[in-house]
């Protein structure tokens, strides 16, 4: 298999990848509620909180039009070119596939991710994004 690229690992670097924006924007919104309640300023970072929001937004914005994730789509496109099925594999592959993909009516997701995206966008509310200069004084002069 010497000069064939490693479709296999590819399609399983792709899965880890998806897998790790999943848990950014579902962990993003866990520690914007968590680090404001314990008083961490970094939760509050323009950067952190545009990132998670982009994030948010595109998984909504998926659902509503009816598009399948790019990395979706890269990582079946990877298996094929492997000649391998696109839901079975390695361990690594198996595990993550548990955790990312899971059956429902299209209709449960984009509900779902409708009143996702509105819960963070309520957080923009309750615990809005600092400022430069709000950041820079607060790491001046922690609490």
């Amino acid at each position: 298999m010497p000069g064939h690229p490693p479709y296999q690992l590819l399609a399983d670097a792709v899965l880890a990848l998806h897998v790790a924006v999943a848990a950014f924007v579902i962990g993003g919104l866990i520690l914007v509620v968590a680090g404001n309640r314990l008083g961490w300023g970094w939760v509050n970072a323009r950067p952190f909180r545009l990132a998670h929001l982009l994030a948010v937004l595109t998984v909504v914005a998926e659902a509503w039009l009816g598009f399948v994730c790019p990395l979706t789509t890269l990582e079946m496109w990877l298996r094929v070119q492997a000649h391998a099925s696109s839901y079975a594999g390695s361990f690594i592959e198996h595990w993550l596939q548990q955790l990312l993909y899971y059956e429902a009516s299209p209709w449960v997701f984009v509900l779902a991710y409708s009143l996702f995206g509105l819960l963070v966008a309520a957080l923009w509310f309750f615990y809005p994004p600092a400022s430069r200069q709000q950041h820079d004084h607060r790491d001046e002069n922690p609490a």
